[in-house]
């Protein structure tokens, strides 16, 4: 069936392992760009709700009785694959114009993390579709000339990595536009507050050549998101853990390791999220740097 077929069909929801599930068109770039590489890396299991299942002519959205129990039935079988009867996952918006080499929703549309149980899972959904008709979405929008009944969410249920550290990776200097170097950034708990900003990570500058350090800061990293029952929190970072690396020197390349590796797959530069997880490295997100030296970057370090 061909992608115009498949975005007309009633097609409830695809696995990320799915080939057909790599359609920017039908899944967003989101969740396209896990689903390539998830035969590859580390990326949580999961599967995603096709743009085709969201109405732009409501406003709103609810999911129909046959559609949740897809959903019921999909959040079974994923709890069953990760060994769990009653799974926390991650439930993300994946526009299908979201992200691009010059714009980027990256913190806009909503997510959700640490969602357990179907009618959770079903509220979480909802509220992604909402939140593209959020008013900072549509102000954005207007200013990077991208109509508004372009848009088209898809949303992504993963599997959630309880994030021991979060890492924000760019495979090249998103403030000084140098392509040799790697940034990257890292703090304690779950990525919400270093992708947010509410806290000042770690950082590094790497040779992309050598992987040798050209520039570090370890920072007072005050603040951490944690994982709690019914959702995330953002709590005090413990005293011993503040003034402590996040990522030791061998995780730290190789988080460099692997966005430039991700760089080579994709042919563009990156800006990945990744976490650590029991010494375990996941891949979480992949998306295009969008304006190279010009875009200040997500606590980005400065050389020493």
């Amino acid at each position: 069936m061909s992608i115009t077929g498949l975005l007309r069909s009633d097609i409830a929801f695809l696995w990320l392992d799915d080939p057909r599930c790599t359609a920017v068109e039908l899944v967003g770039s989101k969740a396209a760009h896990l689903s390539r590489l998830s035969a590859q890396y580390d990326v949580p299991p999961g599967f995603c709700l096709p743009s085709g299942r969201y109405d732009s002519d409501t406003d709103w959205n609810r999911l129909s009785p046959s559609l949740r129990d897809a959903v019921a039935g999909a959040y079974a079988a994923l709890a069953e694959r990760c060994g769990s009867g009653s799974l926390p996952v991650a439930v993300r918006s994946s526009a299908v114009d979201e992200d691009g080499s010059h714009t980027s929703f990256a913190g806009q549309h909503d997510t959700f993390l640490n969602v357990v149980g179907i009618d959770a899972v079903s509220d979480a959904i909802e509220r992604c579709w909402a939140s593209v008709r959020s008013e900072d979405v549509l102000v954005y929008r207007r200013q990077h000339g991208l109509a508004r009944g372009e848009t088209r969410p898809a949303v992504l249920i993963q599997q959630l990595v309880v994030a021991d550290v979060s890492a924000v990776v760019f495979s090249a200097n998103p403030v000084t536009g140098q392509r040799t170097e790697v940034v990257v950034t890292a703090s304690w708990g779950l990525g919400a507050s270093l992708v947010g900003g509410t806290v000042t990570p770690d950082s590094w500058v790497i040779s992309k050549d050598t992987l040798e350090f050209i520039g570090q800061r370890v920072a007072a990293k005050q603040r951490m998101t944690i994982a709690v029952d019914g959702g995330t929190r953002e709590v005090d970072t413990p005293r011993l853990l503040r003034g402590q690396p996040a990522l030791s020197d061998e995780q730290v390349r190789d988080v460099a390791q692997l966005s430039i590796r991700l760089e080579e797959a994709m042919g563009w530069p990156v800006d990945i999220e990744c976490a650590y997880a029991c010494d375990h490295l996941y891949l979480l997100q992949c998306r295009p740097i969008t304006v190279l030296g010009q875009t200040p970057a997500r606590n980005a370090v400065s050389k020493r």
